[in-house]
C-alpha cells in the first residue's frame, strides 16, 4: 500500500508522526508493521495481522486513521492534495503463504518507486500472536 508523504513543512518529522501514527494502530488492533518506509514521497508497508480482518479491512483501517492524522496534524496538507485524498484508491497485497514469502514481500517494499531514496522507517521481526 503506498500513500503521499506531505511535501510541506519538515520532512523528517512527518515521518516520525506517521510511524508514531502506525505504532498506535498496532496498539489498538492486532496488525503489526513489520516494515515502514518511504521512497521519498510514497508510503510502503509490510504487515502482519491475524485472520479475523481481510486485507481489504486491514487497508482501510491504516488508510483511514493515517489519513485522519496526518490531516489534523499537518492541515495544510489536505488543500494540497488533488481532491483532498491522501490515499490513492488502488494499492498492493500480497498474503504469505503458497505462493509468497515474508522475504518475497519485503523485497517488493524495498523496491518500490525511487529505489535510491527508499528509506526503512521501521522494521521488527515477524512474530506469532499471543
Amino acid at each position: 500500500m503506498s500513500g503521499e508523504v506531505p511535501k510541506s513543512g519538515d520532512k523528517s518529522k512527518s515521518r516520525r508522526d506517521h510511524k508514531k501514527t502506525c505504532l498506535e494502530i498496532s496498539k489498538r488492533y492486532e496488525i503489526e508493521f513489520i516494515e515502514i518506509g518511504t521512497d521519498g514521497d510514497h508510503t510502503h508497508f509490510l504487515i502482519q495481522s491475524v485472520p479475523k480482518y481481510s486485507p481489504t479491512q486491514i487497508i482501510q483501517i491504516v488508510k483511514s486513521i493515517t489519513a485522519r492524522e496526518v490531516f489534523k496534524q499537518a492541515p495544510e496538507v489536505k488543500k494540497k492534495l488533488w481532491g483532498g485524498e491522501f490515499w490513492t484508491d488502488g494499492y498492493y497485497v500480497s498474503t504469505v503463504g503458497q505462493h509468497g514469502s515474508e522475504d518475497t514481500i519485503r523485497a517488493y517494499v524495498q523496491n518500490q518507486g525511487k529505489e535510491k531514496e527508499y528509506q526503512q522507517l521501521h522494521v521488527q521481526q515477524l512474530k506469532l500472536f499471543e
